[in-house]
């Protein structure tokens, strides 16, 4: 087992902390702002195609020096079956209607998986960013090698052992142990096998007594206290994501801040509705709908996310937010409003470390 004085001097950063990539709220600015204060900041590009993908970390180059982490998606193309994706579309339609729009004739495949993107691969492999992280599973073992041959350190999430056992086979250098507390998307390989739904605690003590590789603590860690607590457990590092939302660095727009410092937030929930896949956020009147007795299963992921960001772009043009993705984990209530470089220096002074990090 790794010690996490020995992680962070491979990756090269002065504090336990990882900031999560949280596609579409992570910023160059707040990635840049977290390893600038000493920690490892994260982007997730999942969303994103090479050329963009590209952009964004040119962007957090211009603004840090120091490490930082590129997050990929690694799940199964979607199976498409115009029969259920006709049938959640006709569900919704009543929302749609609400919002004063058409229901679309078909949904699209919005994001393509980094196993099938060769693009974003190559782009990868030119720009060499310190760490890349899998999340929903893992490439192949010949793109593993290639980017092990770029210089570049690689994390995997797992939500249970036979994942993990899996990551550690791949060759993958770290193991993001990623707690039922956590907000965001499961990072389960199939989301079709049965979630165990392991707490961040069991889970960390659970993959350090059956592999080798460093873990790194994630779900339900808001604070210094929390950092400290995973650390003792023997956790290399501790992955914060809810815990950032609030940074003014963050592209988390004014309903979903708004949502995180009101008693919303003691409600967070673990759906498949907003995107076909499990993920924990903040309960909405989309997922109460989605949830009902009598509901059809969404369409697969991506899929539904298509019809869900559809629904929430034609809300939003009157107000209505009630329809958003606004991921946020069961520590959602301890979220604090303060600069990333602020957070940073809090969270090293309540875990009781030095600014130079005195283990």
């Amino acid at each position: 087992m790794q010690s996490s004085s020995q992680f962070l001097e491979r990756l090269g950063i002065r504090h336990p902390i990882i900031q999560a990539p949280m596609a579409g709220v992570a910023t160059p600015a707040l990635a840049a702002a977290v390893s600038n204060a000493g920690g490892l900041g994260s982007l997730g590009i999942g969303a994103s195609n090479a050329a963009k993908a590209r952009q964004v970390i040119e962007e957090i180059r211009a603004l840090t020096e120091r490490p930082f982490n590129v997050n990929l998606f690694c799940h199964a193309p979607a199976r498409r079956d115009a029969k259920a994706e006709a049938a959640w579309l006709h569900y919704l339609a009543p929302l749609f209607a609400e919002v004063g729009a058409e229901v679309p004739d078909t949904l699209d495949e919005i994001y393509t998986s980094f196993l099938e993107d060769s693009d974003t691969f190559e782009m990868l492999l030119d720009l060499k960013p310190a760490v890349v992280s899998f999340h929903f599973g893992l490439p192949s073992r010949e793109r593993i090698d290639a980017l092990r041959e770029a210089g570049i350190y690689m994390m995997a999430t797992a939500t249970c052992l036979h994942e993990a056992r899996r990551i550690e086979e791949a060759g993958i250098d770290a193991i993001v142990a990623q707690g039922i507390e956590a907000g965001g998307h499961r990072g389960m390989f199939d989301p079709k096998a049965t979630d165990e739904g392991l707490s961040t605690m069991v889970l960390v003590r659970l993959l350090l007594q059956h592999t080798r590789l460093p873990v790194i603590a994630a779900g339900g860690i808001m604070d210094g206290q929390g950092v400290k607590s995973v650390l003792e457990l023997g956790a290399a590092a501790a992955q914060l994501g809810t815990a950032f939302v609030l940074c003014p660095e963050s592209s988390a727009n004014d309903a979903y801040r708004e949502n995180l410092k009101s008693e919303r937030a003691t409600q967070t929930h673990l759906t498949r509705v907003l995107s076909g896949r499990a993920a924990r956020g903040m309960t909405n009147r989309l997922i109460s709908f989605g949830e009902a007795e009598g509901s059809p299963s969404p369409a697969d992921y991506p899929v539904a996310y298509d019809a869900t960001k559809r629904l929430n772009a034609a809300a939003t043009k009157h107000g209505n937010h009630e329809f958003a993705a606004q991921w946020a984990g069961q520590g959602a209530p301890l979220a604090r409003e303060l600069p990333a470089a602020e957070l940073m220096a809090q969270l090293v002074k309540e875990r009781g470390a030095s600014s130079n990090e005195a283990d």
